[in-house]
């Protein structure tokens, strides 16, 4: 099997690739650590969203900064390799920045797909990927899953 974890250039090689054959790349982006069937159900709503799905994955130092530093509980490797092999995943990007605004800017999804948790204008990169024709779409989330909740069924004394 031909990797799915690439590199930023590698991603935007493979976007203008899409482009210039008219497909439909969606994003979307997280830190996916202790991946559960709520990432798979979200990633397969993402999916069907158009022909191509990009995830931008939180590297371990953005993990931390963004969780705290007991995060992430599965290495970044590791965390990749788990999207790599969910079949509604077609490519798997890290970044180190706390955000993915620079990644999105880079590759210019035409749609930017987050979990309804969040309201349109809280979406990093929503104002942008508008801005060139694209949508912006809220995937409902799987009712009581999250990895904070596992966590802390895990360890209920130590949570934060």
């Amino acid at each position: 099997m031909k990797s799915k974890i690439v590199s930023r250039k590698m991603a935007v090689a493979i976007r203008e690739n899409l482009k210039r054959r008219k497909k439909v790349v969606v994003f979307t982006n997280g830190c996916f650590d202790i991946i559960h069937s709520g990432h798979a159900v979200y990633l397969d709503r993402a999916r069907r969203l158009g022909d191509f799905l990009i995830v931008g994955l939180n590297t371990d130092k953005s993990v931390r900064r963004l969780k705290g530093k007991n995060r992430p509980i599965i290495s970044f490797r590791e965390r990749a390799l788990l999207l790599s092999y969910l079949s509604p995943v077609d490519l798997v990007v890290g970044f180190g920045d706390d955000t993915p605004l620079n990644l999105i800017n880079h590759l210019k999804p035409d749609i930017l797909a987050k979990g309804a948790d969040y309201r349109i204008s809280e979406i990093v990169g929503a104002p942008e990927v508008k801005s060139w024709g694209g949508r912006v779409v809220r995937i409902p989330l799987v009712k009581g899953r999250s990895t904070s909740q596992i966590i802390k069924m895990l360890n209920p004394i130590d949570f934060k």
